[in-house]
């Protein structure tokens, strides 16, 4: 899996890109000339402390990581975790990531199935 680091990365797709909204997350994607996908995960301060944005992150590369050969090529995915599940943090499992993800990557287009 490729990273997205830099600033300069994110804001391009940010604003050129499309996103799809879930539950308890959001993406944004854009179509690159790669032929392998560039990831980015996103978890603000306003989720919660460190050790609850760091397990969201954790449960979405695991999901991608799960999921990434069914996943199309050639795209800059950014994982943006929402409030309500900093809120749940304590409930949530990596199941309810993973059926709220498969909702958010089937509207958007980008599963090969």
């Amino acid at each position: 899996m490729n990273t997205l680091k830099k600033d300069k990365e994110f804001q391009s797709i940010y604003n050129q890109g499309k996103k799809t909204f879930g539950y308890y997350s959001l993406i944004f994607f854009k179509k690159n000339s790669n032929n392998a996908n560039n990831c980015g995960f996103v978890a603000s301060k306003k989720i919660g402390n460190a050790v609850c944005r760091n397990r969201l992150k954790r449960l979405y590369r695991e999901y991608y990581r799960k999921n990434e050969k069914f996943i199309k090529k050639s795209y800059d995915i950014i994982f943006v975790c929402k409030k309500i599940a900093g809120k749940n943090i304590k409930n949530i499992k990596y199941e309810d990531i993973e059926k709220d993800m498969v909702k958010i990557f089937k509207t958007s287009n980008l599963f090969m199935l």
